[in-house]
């Protein structure tokens, strides 16, 4: 968001930005949703030296990519998982099962320097329990593609967040999308007797 408040300014704020950024080198990048898609993530960021933590049902198996570093972990040991973590990238589907799962105690469990991004459903948390997190520091900013309510209502408080970054659904618009999801729908189809 910053970045793009001095473009529009047009001013070259390049020390300012810079002490914004971190490095993803040596980051402890948690997924929470490890299927298809939190593993794609994952993949793409080994590269950069991260540490992966996957979070989902069941433990079984590891992938191949990951170091002697990176976990498979069950939601049940979230207090442990919360507490390391540079960046919490939300990839749950929606559903009964994960409607409102993040509480604000695990806002509240994450460092102050964490980023969160939601790429998954928009129901995983409540919305308000999110922005007091934002407004009170309790993480650093998020970056949020998907929401409860789509399109996001303008009277929303995350349009006015500096430490938020807001994507209009656009994971579900590329060109690639909907080869995706017809392999998806066939890949669960076959697994569902």
């Amino acid at each position: 968001p910053l970045s793009a408040k001095m473009q529009e300014q047009k001013k070259w704020a390049r020390v300012k930005i810079a002490e914004k950024l971190r490095s993803l080198h040596n980051s402890r990048v948690n997924i929470l949703g490890f299927g298809r898609i939190g593993n794609v993530i994952a993949k793409r960021l080994k590269p950069f030296g991260c540490t992966i933590t996957g979070i989902r049902r069941n433990l079984f198996p590891v992938p191949r990519y990951f170091s002697t570093a990176d976990r498979i972990r069950t939601f049940e040991n979230w207090q442990q998982i919360f507490a390391q973590t540079d960046h919490l990238i939300c990839a749950l589907p929606g559903g009964e099962e994960t409607d409102g799962i993040l509480k604000p105690e695990h806002f509240e469990a994450l460092p102050k320097s964490c980023y969160f991004y939601n790429v998954g459903r928009g129901n995983t948390y409540r919305e308000s329990d999110l922005v007091s997190a934002l407004r009170t520091g309790e993480i650093a900013g998020a970056y949020l593609d998907v929401f409860d309510e789509e399109p996001l209502p303008e009277t929303s408080k995350l349009w006015e967040m500096e430490n938020v970054l807001i994507q209009p659904h656009l994971s579900a618009v590329s060109p690639e999308y909907l080869e995706l999801f017809v392999e998806e729908l066939a890949a669960s189809m076959m697994l569902d007797p």
